[in-house]
């Protein structure tokens, strides 16, 4: 399978894990978008050398892999592109900050702590964002966008690039695939015509969008989507999921989570 093909696969595979039939799944879409903002908020708000207290943040999104019943080796995998590149962010701190600061008792180097801080602030905050793309799916995050009174023409751009960027992707696949059957045993795409090619595909993609637009118009678009999930009425169980997430962040947030798990059992197997 192409690399474009791959790429189709994957959005078309993230749709399906989105729409099971898990309890997570069914929780209220602006429940889990609140969770999730609020989640990545606090991860952010950490000092920069405050990496015993931050690691107590991976509960959230170990507890999520579980509920959710997701594999955490194929995450991993699609993110295996992002998350690299989260962690290069901070790579140069040891070469900045040359202070030292002690540790639980012990001398380190300021810089490296500030490192291991800004990577796991962006992995924290990566993986929050695919636990919830993965539990929730487009449909409803629009809706829980237009909940909080997003802009109606962003919620729709968002949507229908969204949805749409698997047709882009199939139209250069098709395009790539007749380009490499008149051009036989040539690597790639020569430099020579990717201006022509890119100009195919802008035409090709503005005659499907306006056959969308019609589409839609024919079906009687005005403006505004029907979101799925737009009758759900709020549960019980939505309230309860949003206060107990609330409440256990705010938690380890305050509290060294580590350091109370290591003195407990320290002091049972001591």
């Amino acid at each position: 399978m192409s690399k474009i093909g791959n790429a189709i696969y994957e959005i078309h595979h993230m749709d399906t894990i989105a729409a099971r039939d898990q309890w997570v799944n069914q929780i209220h879409p602006l429940v889990k978008f609140v969770i999730t903002v609020f989640y990545i908020a606090v991860v952010v708000s950490f000092p920069k050398y405050d990496v015993i207290g931050l690691a107590g943040m991976v509960i959230y999104p170990l507890a999520m892999f579980i509920l959710a019943e997701l594999s955490f080796r194929d995450s991993l995998k699609r993110l295996r592109v992002v998350l690299p590149l989260v962690c290069l962010i901070g790579i140069f701190n040891p070469f900045f900050d040359k202070l030292s600061v002690t540790v639980c008792g012990i001398r380190m180097s300021a810089g490296v702590l500030s490192m291991l801080t800004l990577m796991m602030k962006g992995i924290f905050s990566v993986l929050a964002s695919y636990l919830l793309i993965a539990t929730t799916s487009i449909e409803k995050l629009c809706y829980a966008l237009r909940l909080l009174h997003v802009p109606q023409i962003l919620v729709t751009q968002i949507m229908l690039t969204y949805r749409y960027i698997t047709v882009l992707l199939s139209e250069v696949n098709r395009m790539t695939q007749a380009y490499a059957l008149r051009a036989p045993g040539q690597k790639g795409i020569h430099f020579k015509v990717w201006g022509s090619l890119t100009g195919q595909l802008l035409f090709r993609s503005m005659d499907r969008a306006t056959a969308v637009y019609e589409s839609m118009t024919l079906r009687g678009y005005q403006g505004e989507f029907h979101y799925i999930g737009e009758k759900a009425k709020w549960r019980k169980q939505d309230f309860c999921y949003l206060a107990v997430w609330l409440i256990l962040i705010l938690l380890f947030r305050r509290v060294p989570v580590i350091l109370v798990a290591g003195r407990l059992t320290g002091g049972l197997f001591g």
